[in-house]
């Protein structure tokens, strides 16, 4: 376990042995089943999450009872509530495994003390949260703009191992569109 942690750091930032040592110390493993939550709607975000091996989704629900997912995150990709973990207040989200998973967890102190320990995470995590943010702002942009085959086909390309690994609906649901559009689109690109 920590071999993708590493790896990833590594395209960033160049860590010793003994800096990475105390990196992964301050991280603690846990394992989701398919279906288990990582965090529920008007709970406290207290972990960001790397995610080792499965998959994850964030999503919220509304008055109708409709989903709505905002992400998915597989192998080599962080997830958490930034907003919740950086401010101590309740989520507005749900964070659920879409298949059984492992995961590496690190809670605000240790993330903290991390950043000062060793400023070079500093560098490495802003330059997630700025990818994120970017990634955030095209994801409104295209939910806004674009039509359902275009938003299918930019999904295609960010999340291409999701569209054998997560069903359909969830699919549907993050593109908002109905499965039936879903299936037309499909159809026609195989065609």
């Amino acid at each position: 376990m920590f071999e993708l942690l590493h790896q990833k750091f590594a395209e960033k930032i160049s860590l010793t042995e003994e800096e990475f040592n105390y990196c992964k110390s301050l991280f603690k493993p846990k394992k989701l089943r398919k279906r288990q939550y990582f965090l529920q709607e008007g709970d406290v975000c207290k972990y960001q999450a790397f995610i080792e091996k499965g998959i994850l989704r964030s999503y919220t629900i509304d008055e109708k009872g409709s989903e709505h997912i905002l992400q998915f995150a597989t192998e080599g990709w962080w997830m958490a509530d930034l907003s919740s973990y950086v401010t101590g207040e309740s989520s507005l989200f749900n964070i659920q495994a879409i298949e059984a998973s492992e995961l590496l967890l690190i809670s605000k102190p240790s993330w903290d003390e991390l950043m000062l320990s060793i400023p070079k995470f500093e560098h490495y995590f802003r330059i997630l949260i700025q990818n994120h943010l970017v990634a955030t702002q095209k994801r409104l942009m295209q939910s806004l703009s674009e039509t359902a085959e275009e938003k299918y086909n930019k999904f295609s390309k960010t999340y291409p191992d999701c569209l054998q690994r997560v069903p359909k609906h969830m699919i549907a649901s993050y593109l908002g569109v109905s499965r039936e559009t879903l299936s037309r689109l499909r159809k026609n690109i195989i065609l």
